[in-house]
């Protein structure tokens, strides 16, 4: 009983710690941004509260001609030969999962491409930008939204076990996989930051299911300067037990700390779907535990894969990168580390470094879907 009461004390002692730390930082968060050109009925779509999935899938309705009219490289792969799908399934678990496909229209896809978007990401920004250009290489490419991110049904932002994530994404892109039409060609995972932790999750339970996997700026550990004090990572973890959902975790603008390009960067609020607040308590212990197990286990890698990371990323660790290159059994592996270049590789770089990532991607997928092929 003294023992039960004791851990009551420390965990109300802990709220009141980071109640306190949340109201000093509140007041020095910056105001909504106000979009130009917006008219009163849109903004308040936008300034609605989007905890939950109907109020996103509003805004990314009301916003989308918005978005894909902007000036960035990701938004100007032509259309044309292009064929596209959007559409809402209801999964194992009761949950409806949004997901989007790219296929070109006048040819057969050389290849299945799966994307795993990043934290607080969706498919429908800029990745719908990379399938573009994937998609206007020969791919065909498949996109969902992770339960609670974008426009699939759950609380915003909030991963309750990255296991069961990992098992949603399986779920879906089996799916996809046993359609007669696409059961022959080469699959292909494709993660980024957060993605690539769930692409590399998705291989360990799945050895032999995937053909390679290209992994972009993966979390296998995210770096020490995005990573609480160990003090206060001790307090959230033990308080994540008790407000698993609260929005107390803090954290570097990641904007800045991702996009090295000014102007892109500008263009992050636009996403008016992402999550962009605090890491929830919860979320925030199953990446730090998922990374720290994904870490232990580099050398079960053993499908054939491409990492690509920017030499200066302060958001995911460049060295684990390395570190899976060197353990991963795979006998068919390569990585890229790019100089000067921060984490969002394919959004946030200026339009040369862009170029050349999707280069090496595309070269790389075009000699694997040609050597499964044969």
């Amino acid at each position: 009983m003294a023992l039960k009461s004791s851990n009551l004390l420390r965990s109300h002692l802990f709220y009141g710690f980071l109640l306190k730390w949340r109201r000093e930082k509140s007041r020095v968060m910056a105001k909504p941004l106000k979009f130009k050109g917006v008219d009163e009925e849109l903004q308040k779509i936008l300034d609605a509260n989007m905890d939950e999935a109907p109020a996103r899938r509003r805004a990314r309705e009301a916003f989308k001609h918005i978005q894909l009219g902007l000036d960035h490289i990701l938004f100007k792969t032509p259309l044309d030969g292009l064929k596209m799908k959007e559409s809402y399934e209801v999964n194992s678990r009761g949950l409806e999962i949004f997901s989007k496909s790219w296929l070109p229209q006048t040819s057969y896809p050389k290849a299945m491409v799966f994307f795993c978007h990043g934290y607080g990401d969706t498919c429908t920004f800029f990745a719908e930008g990379i399938a573009r250009k994937l998609a206007s290489c020969g791919y065909g490419v498949f996109a969902m939204d992770y339960p609670g991110f974008g426009l699939s049904e759950g609380l915003h932002g909030y991963i309750h076990r990255f296991d069961w994530l990992v098992d949603d994404v399986i779920e879906q892109y089996t799916k996809i996989k046993e359609n007669p039409e696409f059961r022959t060609l080469p699959c292909y995972l494709f993660g980024e930051s957060l993605g690539g932790a769930v692409a590399l999750k998705m291989h360990l339970k799945q050895p032999n299911a995937w053909s390679g996997a290209c992994l972009v700026a993966p979390m296998c550990k995210i770096a020490d300067d995005m990573v609480p004090p160990w003090i206060l990572k001790q307090i959230l973890i033990g308080v994540a037990n008790i407000l698993p959902k609260q929005k107390l975790v803090p954290q570097k603008d990641l904007a800045e700390a991702a996009f090295r390009d000014i102007k892109k960067r500008e263009l992050t609020p636009y996403n008016v779907i992402a999550y962009k607040d605090k890491p929830r308590l919860r979320t925030a212990v199953e990446m730090l535990r998922t990374t720290a197990e994904i870490e232990q286990h580099l050398e079960k890698v053993s499908l054939p894969i491409l990492i690509l990371h920017g030499e200066k990323d302060i958001v995911t660790d460049p060295a684990v990168s390395k570190a899976l290159y060197e353990k991963a059994s795979s006998s068919d592996k390569n990585i890229i580390i790019y100089k000067d270049a921060g984490h969002s590789l394919l959004e946030g770089e200026p339009d040369d470094m862009i170029n050349r990532v999707f280069s090496d991607i595309i070269s790389w997928l075009d000699e694997h879907s040609s050597n499964t092929a044969g």
